[in-house]
């Protein structure tokens, strides 16, 4: 507590945000002349959260990240996003929350669950992780233990597979060279490359490493907390859906979406138990 507050007094510190009648700090930092016009977005986000500055190399990372993300067309949350605005054009924010909320498990969260069941499967395997960052054969052997565990217990390997890109996905090669380039392929990233080799010998077929999954692996190397991966991929979404709103005030399509399914809606029977 500040010494000159009253007895009493509640405090509530921050590292992030404050501000009183002439000035504003952020991250101990005056926002007007010494952040803005001299910090990135993708910057600021990073460094809101681990409250270090990040470095060129992992802002060019980080921001990679978040392109890919962005937008991927009409995705059910793109859907839902225009389907809300249609309804109430009154609510931008709530055409954007609509959207938001539809990321989970098969859309945008599987960011954050790639990542976090990576950094599971190297704590898990601690002991057989190589020496050698460079040993593609060393990261072979957790991938495969790792590939046959999720075989044995019938779950999935989260970021293996994609409803579209069948054979690869284009984001994850790029992905993996901005890594390398700034010296950021870490473990994560290594650990994913591996899966991608090994899992043919375990499932009998080749599924691509998909983007959303090498997107989580590489904020995990970033050292950003796992919990927190899925708010990375909203973060980046956001983008996408006011891109998807500005459209459709241009070119409205959600109109047509909901005539499409309640002009062609027809009545069954209830089903019974």
């Amino acid at each position: 507590m500040d010494d000159s507050s009253p007895p009493g007094t509640p405090s509530y510190p921050t590292s992030l945000g404050t501000s009183d009648a002439e000035t504003i700090s952020l991250l101990g930092h005056d926002l007007a002349t010494e952040l803005m016009g001299n910090v990135g977005f993708g910057e600021l986000a990073m460094w809101l959260v681990t409250q270090q500055r990040p470095t060129p190399g992992q802002v060019r990372l980080f921001e990679a990240v978040l392109v890919a993300l962005a937008d991927h067309g009409f995705t059910p949350t793109a859907i839902a996003a225009r389907l809300t605005y249609l309804s109430a054009p009154d609510s931008l924010q709530g055409a954007l929350a609509a959207g938001l909320l539809g990321g989970g498990s098969r859309f945008l969260g599987v960011t954050e669950d790639c990542g976090r069941y990576l950094a599971r499967v190297l704590e898990e395997h601690r002991a057989d992780l190589p020496e050698d960052p460079d040993d593609e054969a060393g990261w072979d052997v957790p991938a495969l233990a790792a590939v046959r565990q999720a075989r044995k217990s019938r779950s999935i390997v989260p970021g293996l597979g994609h409803p579209v890109h069948k054979e690869r996905d284009p984001r994850t090669a790029r992905l993996m060279d901005i890594a390398a380039e700034e010296d950021l392929k870490g473990p994560h990233l290594r650990l994913f490359e591996a899966i991608g080799r090994v899992h043919p010998a375990v499932l009998g077929r080749r599924l691509p490493l998909n983007g959303a999954g090498v997107c989580g692996a590489a904020l995990a190397d970033l050292g950003l907390p796992g919990e927190l991966l899925r708010g990375f991929a909203l973060l980046a979404r956001t983008a996408g859906l006011l891109g998807q709103l500005a459209e459709e005030t241009r070119r409205p399509v959600a109109s047509d979406i909901y005539l499409s399914v309640d002009r062609n809606a027809f009545s069954v029977p209830p089903e019974t138990a």
